[in-house]
């Protein structure tokens, strides 16, 4: 585990979502990885979809629930990886994940508590939290691991600000 605090936000609507996500994009750097957690319709894709725009993908980024994969170039190769319907680690392996998460790429994986055993020793983890009658979302940033945060992480923390719920 990280020395860093977590990061606790409030999202009011799914395009402040997309905007934390954008916000955490200039802090992402070749080979890291980001494991995204939450229920159905927590936000996860929308997430991505912010940070993505924010690496400088210029193509629409669609859920990959039903393709696993969906891969996009922009300041950064983007590997964005849906693992809900996978039933085992072995599946997972089997679709390549290891040599997805290379030293070039930024890797987002949905669902990521269920492989995170095949995570690096440091990794992002997002937790997506909400209401089941509202847009509102709680996000919560932790670093996992000796390295991620880092430098970036006071850095990170200043950035989200309008969007901190402490």
């Amino acid at each position: 585990m990280s020395d860093s605090p977590p990061i606790a936000l409030r999202s009011p609507a799914v395009d402040d979502t997309r905007d934390i996500g954008e916000a955490l994009a200039p802090f992402l750097r070749p080979g890291d990885v980001v494991s995204l957690v939450g229920e159905l319709g927590a936000g996860k894709t929308a997430f991505v979809q912010g940070a993505a725009r924010g690496l400088g993908v210029e193509t629409q980024v669609a859920s990959p629930t039903f393709v696993l994969v969906r891969d996009y170039e922009g300041r950064l190769p983007v590997h964005h990886v849906d693992v809900y319907r996978l039933g085992t680690l072995q599946e997972v392996i089997d679709l390549g994940f290891e040599e997805m998460i290379d030293e070039d790429a930024v890797t987002f994986v949905e669902w990521g508590s269920a492989v995170e055993a095949l995570f690096a020793d440091r990794y992002l983890e997002i937790h997506l939290t909400g209401a089941e009658d509202s847009d509102e979302r709680r996000i919560t940033l932790t670093t996992i691991g000796d390295g991620w945060g880092g430098d970036r992480w006071p850095d990170l923390a200043r950035a989200l600000v309008p969007w901190s719920s402490a």
